[in-house]
C-alpha cells in the first residue's frame, strides 16, 4: 500500500493530458497477497479471503467481470488475452489485504499489481515494472471501467519513496527519491495513521473531478495547479529535513484538496480534523480520494503517543506504518 503525501488528484487523466500531474507517495507495510495453484481441472477459482468471497466457474477465453471479484476476473481476462494466446488458464487463486477496502491507501490497485505480479511469475512473462504497471492501469480504469487516478499501480509496483510525473501520452516517469536515512527515520517517528470507519467509493469523487476539470473549472484547476505545486515543495522538504516545510506542505495541500469537491470532506472528518490537531497533530489530511478511509497525520514524535492514546478513545483503528523500499516481489514454491 501507499501513502499519497502530495499531488493526488493531479495523476487523473483529464488533467495530466492538459498540465501535466506530479505526486510524491510512499509505499508502506501494509500489503496485497495473491497466491496461484495451478491444476488441469478446467476450473477456475477466485478466493477473496479477506472479503469472504468465491468466484468459481468453468476456465474459458473470458469469464464475467460485472460480479463478485471483478480485478480478479479482469486481470484473467487481460493476462489470456495479452499472454495466453487466448487459451483458458485452470488454477485456483487466492487473495488477501492488510487493508480494508476503501482504505484510501490504493488497496484495489495493490491487488491488481499483485495479481500480475503471480500471473508473471507463474508463465515467466517478461515484465518489467513500468509494463506491470501499465497494465495494472488499464485492466482498473479501461478495462473494468474503475475511475481513478494512475499512482497507486507505479507505487505498489516499484515501491519506496517517489516523485512521479505523469503527461500526455500515458508517459510516466518515476523518480525515487534518495532520502537520508534520519529524514526518513524522523518521518517515520511523526507520522500516525487512523482509520475513520468510514469505507468511501472513490470512483464518484474522482468522476466529480475529472468532469470539473473536462469543463475547465476555474476554481477546481486552480486547486489542482496548487496540488501540483505542493508536491515539488514537500519534495524538496523531504530532501532537505524541512520537517516544518514538509508540515505545511501536507496542509496546504489538504486545503487545496478540499476546495476540489464537497465530497472529499464532511462534518464527521472536519471534526476530527480539529480534534487531532487539539491533541497535539500539527497537520493532517485524508489519504486517497477523500470522502473516507484513513486520516494521515502529522506530529512532533515527542507528543505522537499522547496523540495515540488521544485516538485510541475514539472508535477508529490507529496504526503506526513503517515505509518500505521494495516494490512487488513474486516466488514459486515447487513440491
Amino acid at each position: 500500500m501507499r501513502l499519497g503525501l502530495a499531488g493526488g488528484g493531479t495523476d487523473i487523466s483529464a488533467y495530466y493530458n492538459l498540465y501535466g500531474g506530479y505526486v510524491l507517495n510512499a509505499t508502506i507495510d501494509m500489503y496485497a497477497y495473491c497466491t496461484i495453484e495451478p491444476n488441469d481441472s478446467g476450473i477456475v477459482e477466485f478466493i477473496a479471503a479477506d472479503l469472504d468471497r468465491k468466484v468459481k466457474c468453468d476456465a474459458a477465453q473470458r469469464l464475467e467481470t460485472s460480479g463478485d471479484l471483478p480485478l480478479h476476473t479482469g486481470t484473467y481476462n487481460r493476462i489470456v488475452s495479452d499472454f495466453s494466446g487466448g487459451k483458458p488458464l485452470s488454477f485456483t487463486m487466492t487473495t488477501y489485504s492488510d487493508a480494508p477496502a476503501g482504505s484510501g491507501l490504493g488497496s484495489s490497485s495493490t491487488m491488481v499489481v499483485a495479481i500480475i505480479k503471480a500471473f508473471a511469475e507463474w508463465l515467466n512473462l517478461p515484465l518489467g515494472e513500468y509494463d506491470i504497471a501499465a497494465l495494472a492501469f488499464k485492466i482498473e480504469r479501461e478495462d473494468i471501467g474503475f475511475a481513478g487516478g494512475r499512482q497507486d499501480q507505479y507505487a505498489a509496483t516499484f515501491g519506496g519513496f517517489n516523485f512521479m510525473e505523469f503527461y500526455e501520452g500515458e508517459r510516466v516517469i518515476v523518480n525515487p527519491l534518495r532520502l537520508k536515512r534520519w529524514i526518513r527515520n524522523e518521518l517515520e517517528a511523526s507520522l500516525v495513521l487512523y482509520y475513520t470507519g468510514i469505507s468511501r467509493e472513490s470512483a464518484n469523487i474522482i468522476k466529480e473531478q475529472i468532469e470539473h476539470t473536462r469543463r475547465g473549472d476555474v476554481l477546481n484547476v486552480g486547486n489542482m495547479h496548487e496540488l501540483k505545486k505542493q508536491a515539488v515543495l514537500m519534495k524538496e522538504a523531504l530532501l532537505k529535513g524541512d520537517f516544518k516545510g514538509f508540515s505545511q506542505c501536507l496542509l496546504n495541500g489538504w486545503l487545496a484538496k478540499k476546495n476540489i469537491s464537497a465530497s472529499i470532506s464532511n462534518s464527521f472528518l472536519d471534526d476530527l480534523y480539529e480534534y487531532v490537531l487539539d491533541k497535539g497533530a500539527e497537520s493532517a489530511k485524508i489519504s486517497g480520494a477523500g470522502g473516507g478511509g484513513f486520516m494521515m497525520i502529522y506530529c512532533n514524535p515527542c507528543r505522537r503517543i499522547a496523540l495515540i492514546k488521544a485516538l485510541k478513545e475514539k472508535t477508529g483503528l490507529v496504526l503506526t506504518p513503517s515505509f518500505t523500499e521494495i516494490g512487488t516481489q513474486a516466488w514459486t514454491l515447487y513440491n
